[in-house]
């Protein structure tokens, strides 16, 4: 996904704590809805922003936003005290190629342990791997570049940090050989910040009607983590190619008391959750307005920590990137947006001829523009 440049996005807000155990399990879709009326009255255009650019990665730290994009050969960090206000901050550069090891995609930022990490790909064809720069502050004195030992030393893209249950991972989107035949998600234990453990899991291939729409490869990647109100793990993705219009967000929902190692426990969404298509949406959800092939999100989370992602109810903002309709869908034409997502109960994923139950019951996510 080659990123490019322009000036930020806007939007405003603060996360409280999540809502856990019996009370949230009280929370059905029905209320969800009647919420969603009572704070989000009306409908409005998507909210495209000045940020021409991809893969929108943003993180809430106190009261301070921290954005973090690719410029070119470099990457580039801003922050300010809403994101509103990140429209005008200055673009700090805090990495360039200085190595020239080519493409540089889809930076991710997270904080852990007072030091703030950012993970990204770089590399040219077939050579892409995750690297790692960290930092005490936001915006400076980042460490050289240093590759991540990821097993089996693959095609790596679109890595990200989280911490569940008290143990680090890491997730990204890969390669399982030395071609380009499909992009799977892959998870694999961290000790640290900077080191991972033991073997590669993959918890996700492309090999749904709907996420293979458009080829060559086909496309699992952008995962981004977060926990519903019941605490489980949701890992929300992008399917099918980003240089097409199909492009959209779906879901990984790992069972209650499941193994994130463990494919198998993991249910995914019969269909995009947002998207612009019809045909390939899930039930009971319905394609963009305004956009085409929204795609590459980030949940706004303090910290970028898991444990603190929205509770049941009312809407919460993300960042995602999407053309907007009516233009040439192009990278070219790729703008961050500013949207809105809630956690939806009583949803159920379904599947067939693989091991375990055939259905899984729980919370989905429903985004907006």
């Amino acid at each position: 996904m080659p990123p490019l440049t322009g000036s930020p996005p806007n939007g405003t807000f603060k996360l409280s704590r999540p809502v856990r155990g019996t009370v949230a399990a009280l929370v059905s879709g029905a209320l969800v809805a009647l919420l969603l009326l009572v704070t989000s009255a009306g409908s409005a255009q998507a909210d495209q922003t000045a940020l021409r650019a991809a893969d929108p990665s943003v993180i809430r730290v106190g009261g301070t936003y921290v954005s973090v994009q690719s410029t070119g050969g470099g990457i580039a960090v801003r922050q300010a005290a809403s994101t509103a206000a990140l429209a005008a901050a200055p673009a700090r550069q805090v990495w360039s190629d200085a190595r020239g090891r080519g493409e540089v995609w889809a930076p991710e930022i997270v904080r852990d342990g007072g030091r703030y990490y950012i993970y990204f790909s770089a590399g040219r064809g077939a050579a892409h791997r995750m690297y790692v720069i960290s930092s005490t502050a936001a915006d400076s004195g980042y460490t050289a570049e240093s590759r991540l030992a990821l097993p089996d030393d693959k095609w790596a893209i679109d890595g990200t940090l989280f911490t569940f249950e008290g143990q680090r991972w890491f997730v990204w989107s890969g390669w399982a050989g030395d071609t380009d035949v499909e992009q799977n998600l892959y998870i694999a234990r961290m000790t640290g910040p900077t080191t991972p453990t033991g073997a590669r899991y993959v918890i996700s291939q492309p090999r749904e009607s709907w996420e293979r729409v458009v080829g060559n490869p086909f496309i699992n990647e952008g995962p981004e983590p977060v926990m519903d109100p019941n605490g489980q793990l949701h890992i929300a993705y992008s399917a099918n190619g980003s240089w097409s219009d199909q492009y959209c967000l779906a879901d990984l929902r790992l069972r209650a008391g499941g193994d994130p190692t463990y494919v198998w426990d993991w249910y995914k969404s019969n269909g995009c959750l947002f998207g612009s298509h019809r045909a390939t949406m899930m039930a009971g959800w319905d394609p963009t307005l305004y956009v085409d092939g929204p795609g590459h999100h980030s949940f706004v989370l303090l910290d970028g920590d898991i444990a603190t992602s929205p509770p049941a109810g009312p809407r919460f903002p993300l960042m995602f990137h999407a053309v907007a309709k009516g233009t040439p869908y192009s990278w070219e034409n790729r703008h961050w947006y500013t949207g809105t997502f809630c956690w939806w109960g009583g949803t159920t994923y379904s599947r067939a001829n693989v091991p375990g139950p055939t259905s899984d019951t729980g919370w989905s996510l429903k985004f907006f523009e």
